[in-house]
């Protein structure tokens, strides 16, 4: 086992030789990517190679995530086993370096995120908190495992995974698709709790783009949906240990019951669940309600109890007739009041397109309603039990 610690740069002249002092501290094997910045200070690479780190350069900014598979791909021809993350901009501590390297050791097969100390660092923009939270939701529905700081800068990948796999994105979004990708082959998940440090406003510098990245992780996640519901296997590059729900547990109905309500059942994925049976509960799957729910739970590693649970909300014909009240009410300015057999039965094709018309904007609706009230009940009764 082989570890190595890579430091992408873009312009952060001002903090990176501290970064990689640190570093370099805990680590034999220590390496800058600089992706292609401009007005380089003399010196910087001789003052990197006094404290025995190697340089990398791009000859112009490709991204982050080209940064990280450049030096992937170097370190797997030097026979290095993981690479170690940190970000050059002084947010993160080096001295947690020997942290990381005992996880890598203890689970060699694991991709390591360092989760932020949120709670204790008033100074963490907000933007951040909410772009965290967002991508840790949708990291958790693409792959069925939680984690905590999906943004986090702070992680260890294994060199193998790195290059093995394909990957899309080359910016900021690189760092979501590669976690989920590794997931999604066989690598586990291990989060370490780290420290955080942010500069006043204006004394860090940033390259993220609100609107361009933002764009890039949105479009990210849709696809990383979309791929997962497909019925395609993934490409396993690691079996996994985790234990798999076999054909003959069926056999003992009660221990299969507890192994549904177990999954995903806390407050957050047990909302995330009544949210998605909602949803597609109300739209017009005539007939198939129930084998589309199990189907995308499956896929998306959701709580099927509660999915096939909450769709008995909405059976007809209460759901169809709120949507197709609202389909006619979005066609023709008001609500549908004659109800004759001409109407029901003679168009019944524009009762349908209706129905469908008006479960895309009552859908959502009900959805997001579901996922409070479900989050707010269930965090209600954690709260009661750990105060018991």
């Amino acid at each position: 086992m082989k570890i190595a610690c890579v430091i992408p740069h873009y312009n952060h002249f001002g903090t990176v030789l501290t970064v990689a002092a640190g570093a370099r501290r805990h680590l034999e094997d220590v390496r800058v990517i600089d992706d292609g910045s401009g007005a380089v200070p003399e010196g910087f690479a001789e003052n990197l190679a006094a404290l025995g780190v190697r340089l990398l350069r791009h000859d112009r900014n490709r991204g982050k995530g080209a940064a990280l598979l450049t030096a992937a791909r170097e370190l797997a021809a030097d026979g290095v086993t993981h690479m170690i993350v940190i970000d050059a901009d002084g947010q993160h501590d080096p001295e947690v370096l020997p942290r990381f390297v005992a996880a890598i050791k203890e689970h060699p097969d694991a991709v390591v995120v360092g989760c932020r100390d949120f709670a204790h660092a008033a100074e963490v923009p907000r933007a951040s908190r909410f772009g965290r939270g967002f991508s840790n939701f949708w990291c958790r529905l693409e792959t069925g495992v939680k984690c905590s700081d999906t943004q986090s800068g702070f992680r260890a990948y294994p060199v193998s995974g790195l290059t093995a796999l394909r990957f899309r994105c080359r910016r900021y979004n690189f760092e979501i698709e590669a976690l989920v990708k590794l997931l999604w082959s066989g690598y586990s998940l291990v989060e370490l709790d780290i420290p955080v440090s942010y500069t006043p406003p204006g004394g860090r510098i940033s390259h993220f783009d609100p609107w361009r990245d933002n764009l890039r992780l949105t479009l990210l996640h849709t696809c990383l949906v979309t791929r997962q519901l497909l019925p395609v296997p993934h490409r396993k590059l690691v079996r996994s240990s985790a234990p798999a729900c076999g054909w003959g547990e069926l056999l003992h109905p009660v221990a299969f019951l507890r192994r549904l309500l177990r999954e995903n059942a806390d407050p957050a994925g047990l909302a995330a669940s009544a949210a998605v049976g909602t949803f597609l509960a109300v739209l017009p799957l005539v007939g198939i309600h129930m084998a589309v729910i199990l189907y995308v739970c499956i896929r998306l590693k959701l709580n099927k109890v509660m999915a096939l649970t909450i769709q008995n909300l909405f059976m007809p014909p209460l759901s169809p007739f709120l949507c197709i009240e609202t389909g006619y009410f979005m066609r023709h300015g008001r609500f549908w009041t004659t109800f004759t057999l001409r109407d029901c039965l003679g168009e019944l094709h524009l009762r349908l397109y209706e129905w469908l018309l008006g479960s895309l904007l009552l859908a959502p609706l009900f959805a997001v309603a579901a996922w409070i009230a479900v989050y707010a009940a269930a965090s209600a009764v954690r709260a009661r039990r750990e105060r018991a």
